[in-house]
């Protein structure tokens, strides 16, 4: 990943030479398996003070599909090959995974001093995302291999221009958006004509006012599971070949944000399950997924 940084500073250092508008990507390793950073980054975080999930175990009423084994964490030395794993390996293994998002948010400042020593931060937007989320023992998982909010939740950070903070305004924005929605976001923000063939919706608005709204639902989707999610509900299905519904979840995050308690059997719920069923099965329809 350091020699990813140093790569990409000397790619921003030729493309500022050409004086013409860029792209550019940079892809990092890191937090991913396995959880190897710099001594410093692990030094910076006192075991002692890393909390451990504090709930590990599967979600009541939570069908077989949406566990697994965390098979890619049990590939590696000293992980048991089943069962779940002792507090001390639970506190190293999310020691590591610290110490590694703190290695790539320094990678992160490298870039960014590259842009300012380049003269290029103030004509250059920057979008920091990850792939997908991580669990790191809620649930009894490890890794990213499941539908729930920790994995399909993922980081979403946008820098604009100095010069543009009277339009573009700092905070956290709430409200709802997914990576298909970064291209036309992008196409706005340095005014290029909107493209008919993109599926996603600009959250230029959220990055004026980050208290506006985002979308109603947005569908994030793991191996077979689909996903509908809404400000208050995560939704999932799972499906045969005909489109009939093996298994169903649905998580009140208003009420339990750690998604503990599987509540789409319940009465009070039926037409919130029926609402966000029509709407997933409209989307899968649509999309052909």
């Amino acid at each position: 990943d350091g020699a990813i940084a140093a790569h990409a500073v000397k790619r921003l250092a030729k493309l500022a030479k050409k004086k013409k508008p860029f792209f550019l990507a940079v892809g990092f390793k890191k937090p991913h398996l396995p959880f190897v950073a710099p001594k410093r980054y692990w030094d910076r975080f006192d075991p002692k003070s890393i909390q451990l999930a504090s709930y590990q175990e599967a979600p009541l009423g939570a069908p077989r599909y949406a566990q697994h084994n965390s098979s890619e964490l049990r590939s590696y030395n000293g992980i048991p090959a089943s069962g779940p794993l002792d507090l001390s390996t639970q506190r190293t293994l999310i020691h590591g995974y610290y110490a590694c998002v703190s290695y790539i948010d320094a990678q992160i400042g490298i870039l960014l001093e590259g842009l300012d020593n380049l003269n290029l931060s103030e004509n250059t937007i920057v979008f920091i995302l990850g792939d997908h989320g991580w669990s790191l023992g809620e649930h009894g998982l490890w890794a990213k291999h499941s539908p729930f909010d920790l994995a399909t939740r993922t980081p979403l950070i946008v820098r604009t221009p100095e010069h543009l903070s009277e339009t573009y305004k700092s905070g956290r924005a709430h409200g709802l958006v997914e990576f298909i929605d970064i291209f036309p976001t992008i196409m706005e923000l340095v005014d290029l004509a909107e493209l008919d063939q993109l599926d996603g919706k600009s959250f230029v608005e959220q990055l004026k006012d980050p208290l506006s709204d985002g979308k109603e639902v947005v569908f994030p989707r793991w191996s077979i599971a689909e996903i509908i999610k809404t400000d208050q509900y995560s939704y999932t299905e799972w499906r045969d070949k005909r489109g009939g519904v093996l298994e169903r979840m649905l998580y009140d995050h208003n009420l339990d944000p750690e998604e503990t308690f599987n509540v789409s059997e319940e009465p009070e719920y039926a037409d919130i399950v029926k609402l966000l069923h029509r709407r997933l099965s409209q989307h899968v329809s649509e999309f052909g997924i």
